[in-house]
């Protein structure tokens, strides 16, 4: 399984489109056989479910994305597993466990309109 996880410094970033990084695993028999740190190339509409699915993702991790960025994941069979908080370790070790759910996405419908990448104003808690 590969699995993308949005990444803010040591933490699940809130939005998947506009997160500073992405943390890639690569996970075999319950164990990370890799993990890379990626910048986010940039968010257009589509990009990312494309970007990901030739990287072989078929997983992605976030706090929260739009309703069409879910859909769009779908479209490309990579699940989508939302509402995660908390620190990147935490998260692998619940993946590791079986045990990491999803809750509600963080973010509201069009709380990102008009930001880019850099959003500094968010609609969550």
């Amino acid at each position: 399984m590969k699995v993308a996880i949005s990444t803010d410094g040591e933490f699940v970033s809130a939005h998947f489109g506009r997160c500073p990084k992405y943390t890639i695993l690569d996970i075999e028999n319950n164990k990370v056989v890799s993990r890379e740190i990626i910048e986010n190339p940039g968010h257009h509409p589509g990009f990312l479910p494309q970007f990901l699915k030739e990287k072989g993702v078929n997983c992605v991790i976030a706090g929260g994305m739009g309703q069409r960025a879910k859909e769009l994941f779908n479209e490309a069979q990579i699940d989508t597993i939302l509402g995660v908080e908390g620190k990147i370790q935490y998260v692998i070790d619940n993946i590791l466990k079986g045990t990491l759910k999803g809750k509600e996405s963080l973010c509201k419908p069009e709380s990102g309109k008009g930001y880019g990448v850099n959003k500094s104003v968010c609609d969550h808690k």
